[in-house]
């Protein structure tokens, strides 16, 4: 896995979890520099996304979303599947809808 400096990084592709197609997605919601995850709420880029495509994103998408602000936060550098049991509890509590 990719470990880059948070400080530094410039490329959302440079991020941990993040290839060219979930950096185009990001893009589409506005997100074009790494910098711009912090403090942002990986359920609402989850949603801005399903609004922006029309479409239900897979959720797999929100765990890399969590991954990534995680990171960009200070966090450790983890798989974006770590963050599935986080997600499924949300879930379980109703906050997809």
């Amino acid at each position: 896995m990719k470990n880059p400096n948070r400080e530094t990084v410039s490329r959302l592709t440079d991020l941990p979890n993040i290839g060219k197609a979930i950096a185009k997605d990001l893009n589409l919601i506005g997100i074009d520099h790494p910098q711009k995850l912090i403090g942002k709420k990986p359920i609402d880029l989850y949603k801005s996304l399903c609004i922006a495509t029309g479409r239900r994103i897979d959720l797999c998408v929100m765990d890399t979303f969590m991954a990534a602000v995680d990171f960009m936060e200070g966090g450790e550098p983890l798989a974006w599947w770590a963050f599935t049991p986080e997600r499924k509890k949300m879930q379980a509590q109703g906050l997809f809808k």
